[in-house]
């Protein structure tokens, strides 16, 4: 669904993964393990060939313990300055269970971890280890499970029992210093900008380009958002924090369907999903739940409308875009019909009553002896 804001799938996982390498609280490595159990994440043997290569570089026979109990295994060694504090290392992994079910492989991902060397907090970050190696060297390091879960304040998934160690197989492929890797990044910044830029102006041409070949009549809003009524209602607008009941068909303006809450779109579209229920989207308008075109469009619709929106990147997902589907700047063409409004019920105000007059008070008297207590009613009396 993409109107909400959420990732895909696959990046949720990438994310939640590589957390468990850069994330400096055991805490979130135990519930991230314990998400992949529940997710039944372990996945089987299989290695890229670049993976494998790694990993077979040397015989496994020069392992050294560290004091914290990690032990680690130089697979390849490379001539060259090792890495220091500070510096900014590019690198890839294998992250896997000793009996070797892959949790995370960047290597098949094609997505190598970048970050910055410095001083480790817990066993689990492994910063500690890489100012052991130099650019290029790869390694294979075992961090003791019941290190990880030493605190029982989480239980342990399965496929980490007692005496098991976390499994990472590391392959450095860049060293920079922090200098050096600010500029890159400058350098990469200024060419996305670049990008930016260029796309932008090809969004707002290609939209008006879209609305002529098409011959629309839409009804355009400051911010940008064009609409067209299909359906008049002549019930009531709804208002910010009104919850609303919407079906939604999504597409692209290529024509292409990203979504739909009607089966039978989605299934023209060969986006069916077995298992969804297909009904209108619920939300509360107005309160950012959605995104911003839909927040503005739908205040616009009466209740029973069906409208056209053609929503342009500055009123959708920008230049993140969204999934597969969605590219960075582009605008979205949507079918809504605004089903049903549950309106807020706002509180009746009175006319104000006039300040009470205030009364002089009684001078108060010193009893020359206590009184008996007054038994007071039970809280729970009816008399």
């Amino acid at each position: 669904m993409y109107i909400r804001l959420a990732s895909t799938q696959p990046d949720f996982y990438y994310k939640l993964l590589l957390l468990l390498v850069i994330m400096r609280s055991q805490n979130v490595i135990i519930a991230l393990l314990m998400l992949l159990s529940v997710q039944g994440f372990a996945q089987s043997k299989k290695k890229s060939a670049k993976a494998k290569k790694t990993e077979a570089a040397q015989p496994k026979n020069n392992a050294v313990t560290l004091p914290n109990g990690v032990s680690y295994e130089i697979l390849t060694k490379n001539p060259g300055e090792r890495i220091k504090m500070k510096d900014v290392i590019t690198f890839n992994f294998i992250q896997k269970t000793d009996k070797d079910s892959v949790l995370f492989n960047s290597f098949d991902a094609g997505r190598p971890v970048t970050l910055a060397v410095d001083s480790s907090r817990n066993i689990s970050d492994l910063m500690y280890f890489f100012p052991l190696m130099a650019e290029k060297d790869s390694a294979l390091v075992k961090i003791p499970a019941d290190s990880l879960f030493k605190d029982g304040q989480m239980e342990r998934p399965a496929f980490f029992p007692v005496g098991s160690s976390l499994q990472f197989v590391i392959k450095v492929e860049k060293v920079q210093s922090m200098e050096q890797a600010m500029a890159e990044r400058q350098k990469m910044l200024d060419a996305q900008a670049k990008t930016a830029d260029s796309l932008k102006v090809n969004e707002l041409g290609g939209l008006d380009a879209f609305i002529s070949k098409n011959q629309l009549k839409m009804t355009s809003t400051p911010s940008g958002l064009r609409y067209a009524i299909l359906r008049p209602s002549a019930k009531a607008l709804p208002a910010a924090g009104d919850t609303v009941f919407v079906n939604y068909v999504g597409r692209t303006l290529s024509g292409k369907l990203f979504d739909s809450s009607i089966e039978a779109e989605a299934k023209k579209g060969g986006l069916e999903q077995p298992g969804r229920d297909y009904e209108p989207i619920s939300f509360v308008v107005g309160e950012g739940e959605v995104i911003p075109g839909w927040d503005e469009g739908l205040l616009l619709l009466n209740e029973g409308a069906k409208a056209r929106f053609l929503i342009p990147s500055s009123l959708a997902y920008g230049p993140r875009g969204a999934g597969q589907d969605i590219a960075p700047f582009s605008t979205l063409d949507f079918e809504v019909e605004l089903v049903k409004v549950n309106r807020v019920k706002k509180a009746v105000q009175g006319p104000k009553k006039a300040p009470a007059v205030a009364k002089p008070s009684k001078p108060k008297l010193k009893a020359p002896i206590k009184k008996a207590p007054v038994k007071k009613a039970s809280a729970v009396s009816n008399k």
